[in-house]
């Protein structure tokens, strides 16, 4: 999920106004790692030995998903989910994809579901984007003659971003769905912007508060699953990670004109979280000659998982714009 700079101001205020006597709420230490000798556990301690996973250039095993058709494979699509979530949540739409024979892979980014690190702790932001690059390699090697192709949602959609502008020539197009590319005008002032900075030297664990739940989507179901799922962080944003969101944003801006694959955006109206005016930024930015934005009036953030009609039509979507390309061939052929 996206993060609004007002909160970061409410701990800047909270942090002036309060008497610091020590350092001891600074940056939490890393969970220590596991002796050589004893297998390495997810956070819910489930040795990584029994699932699927990869492990980083830090050393940090990320556990994975694959969704793969009944016959061979004819392109290959990985899933980067948002902040706070893990990639289990797209389950429905991997399976969706799966039905039109593409292989579909995912992990949960560091510190995030049941990979290793920090609650939603990241040093920098590229390592998300250097992490599916490795995994997009991995998989490359075994299918080297497959298209590939990125979605993401959210924060993972400025992931997915950033991971086509880096490597323009190996990905044959892109679904974008609420994705992080504009902060909100109205908390990204010049002030709270500095004050987030401050923070961030002092306290850069300082809790700036959970994810509104209900502003995720408007279908109460599917709220009360976020909020139950026990592999979603619902400890709160930290201060740091809140930088990390803020300096994706301009990286992002950077690479918008560096971006020629074809897109496909959704984006609801009512989005509170990634504010939808960065749909129109990003369709008029891209140098993509084949790009498609579609609008769901009145829709919240997690078009996936909205209201019946809106899902439903988000699927079509994105189905009927993998299988055109497919069929096409269009696929085949990478900007």
């Amino acid at each position: 999920m996206c993060i609004h700079l007002n909160k970061l101001l409410v701990g800047f205020w909270f942090f002036i106004n309060s008497t610091i006597h020590s350092r001891s709420t600074g940056r939490e230490k890393a969970a220590k790692m596991p002796e050589e000798s004893s297998p390495r556990r997810t956070p819910q301690n489930v040795p990584y030995g029994d699932l699927p996973h990869l492990v980083n250039a830090d050393g940090q095993y990320l556990f994975c998903r694959y969704w793969k058709p009944k016959v061979m494979p004819r392109a290959l699509v990985f899933i980067s989910h948002g902040a706070g979530e893990h990639c289990g949540r797209y389950d429905d739409l991997a399976q969706m994809l799966a039905e039109l024979d593409l292989l579909v892979f995912a992990h949960d980014h560091v510190g995030h579901g049941q990979s290793e690190g920090e609650r939603m702790v990241v040093s920098d932001f590229h390592v998300f984007v250097r992490d599916v690059l490795l995994h997009v390699d991995l998989m490359q090697k075994e299918n080297s003659e497959l298209p590939i192709f990125l979605l993401g949602h959210s924060m993972g959609g400025a992931i997915s971003i950033l991971t086509a502008a880096e490597r323009p020539n190996t990905f044959s197009g892109m679904v974008l769905i609420s994705p992080l590319v504009v902060a909100s005008p109205e908390s990204a002032t010049t002030f709270k912007v500095l004050a987030a900075k401050v923070l961030n030297l002092v306290l850069p664990n300082l809790s700036l508060g959970t994810i509104d739940s209900s502003v995720i989507s408007r279908n109460q179901t599917e709220v009360d699953s976020y909020n139950s799922d026990p592999l979603i962080c619902h400890t709160g944003l930290k201060v740091c990670f809140g930088i990390q969101l803020l300096n994706a944003v301009s990286r992002v801006e950077r690479a918008l004109p560096r971006l020629t694959l074809p897109i496909l955006l959704l984006q609801g109206s009512a989005d509170k979280l990634c504010d939808s005016k960065g749909a129109y930024v990003l369709m008029e930015a891209a140098k993509s000659q084949d790009k498609t934005l579609k609008i769901y009036e009145g829709a919240y953030h997690v078009l996936h998982k909205e209201l019946p009609e809106v899902t439903s039509s988000v699927f079509h979507e994105i189905k009927m714009w993998f299988s055109h390309r497919i069929t096409t061939g269009r696929s085949s052929s990478k900007s």
